[in-house]
């Protein structure tokens, strides 16, 4: 029986497990088990390199001391612990050991602990429990190469079979996303370049990091070399099945220490709890989006930037705490975070000022399918450097967009018919270098480019008379407020209402003014508002793509509700500039 009938066989026989609920559940379970299983056979392998190595784990505790089978009497190989004791076992003994180990005595006990802090044994069956045992004593052989190399790939199918398992989908990116950012993001082996999944959820993007680094290696490779792709990878995770998973993915990829996975929410982290240490040369991410953090996390970030939508929050991050300058990065975001305004369009001029985004790869529907159908995006961008002149200077001036197609025949993309590396070939053809800036790209019927500089430099002319009418006559409002405290002073301890009266009266006069002029300034900053902001709207559409006819009734409607809301906008802006023409007429009628 092969690897991937194994697996698949230990799948059936927890499915006639009552405790086992579920493809999620299967999968914690078999990963937990597999990670001792892999983790034992590694430490022989440690242990014929060192003959002073010393197990992390408590003798009894090693995989091959209660679960391997042994010969018995009559030479056929059985179980070390009875069906009817080993649940027993593995519930009051072995958790409870792995999750009190001391995390602090060496790296492998931290790995340990990550792991069973929030793992649990779902089996109630012995027997059942002992099956599993036997099929992954006969099938799993780390020492063996084939068998190393074929699991890693058996794994990732677990990991993409577990899209369909409701929220366990959301810690899984399709492999060929994951190379082809991994592959344009480029990170180097000679410059011991650090890569960071800050929400690496099954770490995908760090095994395709260590896939791309490998082949690096000169012909002489060795320890050291090994050594730096373990130093170059870093992964935080948040939740523990998906933690679990990521940590025996990179046991999986002969990562023999994977400390640099934490088991820690990095959204938990107070803003100035990040260090100068803690940036990196390369973020590769797909942070969860459309979800919010608790009440109280994020609360110390600047009051622009706060939010508790996470992949809001981890795009603060990425900027201003993560990358170092020049560092890159590849991010995969909604559709909802391109066109979005309020705290969204505050973030996107962030990035467009600290970062150069050079390119959006704008992915088509189902990509993510199952576990979402929203349309997302590629933002791949790099860390600016600093200008300390008293001047704003923005990093973005071209931003290039790319329409990823789907293959000829396609209309979306499914489980059975998902996306696949081969289709991103034309993009990497097209990229170029950003050395020379991207010299080489041309438009063509899926890619273009928006003058980011030109749009904002327009739009920051039209709308600076109106801010600077704001401010105005914000100042003068002001003045006013200052003259009415003179009067309030003058007239305090004045006990004679005759002597107030005429004090009483020029405050209210005054007052009035001052709340129309308050009104007049916000309208103006709103009518600059208005002309500037969009800019940050970077749902561009293809302008090279051929116009195409959909009478589907859902499209037909969404274009019906887009253009209520642009004739709406269009009304609101009307009646905005008349008010403010009509109030500045009136004020300027009374002077």
């Amino acid at each position: 029986m092969n690897l991937s009938s194994t697996i698949k066989s230990i799948q059936d026989i927890m499915r006639k497990d009552d405790g086992v609920d579920g493809d999620a559940q299967r999968l914690g379970q078999l990963t937990w088990m597999l990670f001792l299983k892999i983790f034992d056979q590694r430490e022989e392998e440690w242990e014929d390199d060192n003959s002073k190595y010393k197990s992390p784990l408590p003798k009894r505790m090693r995989w091959r001391n209660w679960a391997a089978y042994v010969p018995g009497q009559d030479g056929k190989k059985k179980p070390q612990i009875a069906a009817s004791e080993v649940i027993n076992f593995v519930n009051n003994d072995l958790f409870p050991s792995l999750k009190d180990l001391n995390a602090n005595a060496s790296p492998q006990h931290k790995v340990i602990r990550g792991v069973f802090e929030d793992a649990n044994n779902y089996m109630k069956s012995g027997p059942q429990f002992l099956a599993v045992i036997e099929k992954l004593e006969e099938a799993i052989d780390f020492h063996d190469f084939r068998t190393r190399a074929n699991l890693g790939d058996v794994y990732e199918q677990l990991l993409n079979d577990l899209r369909g398992a409701g929220n366990a989908g959301e810690f899984y990116t399709p492999r060929p996303i994951t190379q082809f950012m991994v592959d344009r993001i480029n990170p180097r082996l000679k410059k011991n370049e650090v890569v960071l999944d800050p929400a690496c959820g099954t770490g995908g993007f760090l095994t395709a990091t260590i896939d791309h680094l490998r082949n690096q290696r000169t012909t002489k490779s060795g320890t050291k070399e090994q050594r730096a792709i373990e130093a170059a990878i870093r992964g935080f995770e948040k939740k523990q099945l998906p933690h679990l998973l990521c940590t025996t993915n990179m046991l999986m990829h002969s990562i023999d220490v994977p400390s640099q996975i934490e088991h820690r929410n990095t959204l938990g982290v107070g803003w100035n709890e990040w260090s100068v240490n803690d940036k990196v040369d390369c973020v590769i991410t797909n942070p969860p989006f459309g979800g919010y953090e608790d009440d109280g996390v994020g609360g110390d970030y600047p009051a622009d930037l706060r939010t508790r939508e996470t992949a809001d929050m981890f795009m603060a991050l990425i900027i201003k705490k993560l990358l170092k300058e020049n560092g890159r990065a590849a991010v995969v975001l909604p559709d909802g975070f391109l066109f979005g305004d309020g705290i969204k369009a505050t973030l996107k001029r962030l990035l467009l000022r600290d970062c150069k985004l050079h390119t959006i790869v704008r992915l088509p529907k189902g990509v993510f399918a199952p576990y979402t159908t929203i349309k997302t995006n590629l933002l791949f961008f790099t860390k600016g450097a600093a200008v300390d002149d008293g001047t704003e200077h923005f990093h973005t001036d071209v931003i290039w967009y790319y329409e990823h197609p789907y293959p000829p025949g396609y209309k979306s993309y499914s489980k059975t018919k998902p996306i696949r590396l081969e289709e991103f070939k034309p993009e990497q053809d097209w990229w170029g270098i950003e050395a020379n800036d991207f010299a080489d790209r041309v438009e063509n019927e899926f890619a273009w480019k928006v003058d980011f500089k030109s749009k904002r430099e327009q739009a920051d002319a039209a709308a600076q008379p109106h801010w600077e009418r704001a401010e105005q006559l914000g100042n003068e409002a002001s003045a006013l407020d200052s003259r009415i405290r003179d009067l309030r002073e003058s007239i305090k301890g004045v006990s004679d209402a005759k002597l107030r009266m005429p004090v009483d009266a020029e405050i209210d006069v005054l007052r009035t003014q001052a709340d129309t002029l308050r009104l007049q300034a916000r309208d103006a900053q709103a009518s600059g508002d208005r002309l500037y902001w969009p800019i940050y709207n970077l749902d561009q559409k293809n302008p090279n793509a051929p116009e195409e006819e959909s009478h589907d009734p859902d499209v037909l409607l969404d274009k019906y509700k887009a253009l209520l809301g642009q004739i709406e906008e269009t009304e609101n802006r009307l009646k905005s500039e008349l008010a403010a023409a009509l109030a500045y007429h009136f004020v300027d009628e009374n002077a």
